[in-house]
């Protein structure tokens, strides 16, 4: 159980993807102009990963080492494809939004990097714990990211109003530069801390 807990925790902080790997950083900028887009890719990729891992870990000694990667890639593609269609049928709108960003969860180096270093080699238990705590870490990390974007670019929140009816917005934190500074200005933050925790840590 303990094992379990660390492997889920890791992905919350020590090895959040976007900014301990600076993995999947193409959706990570692309989609959290707001935050219910961010969200809504999030949630995919949770879905994505758990499933992936899932049936990665329990095939791994079925698979030929030699066509382990292409086996991989078709499990997530198919695990997208469910996510896609679902998307489709029940969430329309969010499904326009996101437009080319969900069949592209399938090259998200995230994914398969999970696939390969982690759930090939460990039983299925802790490779859902390992897709869990990875996808949540990934999702926090957008939808902070976007909040920042929304609330400082256009003074909304998912949508709704928060900042004062005079404020006219920071249009630049709405577009492609905004989104490099503050991604930025993240793991400008994210490294400080770790490395103010290590120093005491060490002391």
């Amino acid at each position: 159980m303990s094992r379990m807990v660390d492997e889920f925790s890791k992905g919350l902080w020590k090895e959040v993807p976007p900014f301990r790997f600076v993995l999947g950083l193409c959706p990570t900028l692309a989609v959290t102009a707001s935050v219910s887009s961010a969200l809504g890719l999030g949630c995919g990729v949770i879905f994505v990963l758990m499933v992936s891992n899932t049936l990665v870990s329990a095939f791994r000694n079925h698979i030929p080492p030699k066509i382990r990667v292409p086996v991989f890639i078709v499990i997530i593609a198919s695990a997208v494809t469910i996510v896609e269609l679902m998307m489709e049928a029940y969430f329309y709108s969010l499904y326009e939004v996101l437009g080319i960003w969900i069949p592209l969860i399938v090259v998200n180096c995230l994914i398969l990097g999970r696939a390969e270093a982690f759930a090939r080699k460990e039983p299925v238990h802790l490779s859902v714990a390992d897709g869990l705590g990875m996808g949540l870490g990934f999702t926090i990390s957008l939808v902070v990211l976007a909040t920042i974007r929304e609330v400082i670019g256009a003074g909304t929140w998912f949508g709704l109003q928060v900042m004062p009816s005079s404020y006219l917005g920071f249009e630049l934190f709405q577009r492609p530069p905004g989104a490099f500074i503050c991604l930025g200005l993240m793991l400008a933050l994210i490294n400080y801390v770790s490395s103010k925790t290590e120093k005491r840590a060490a002391a």
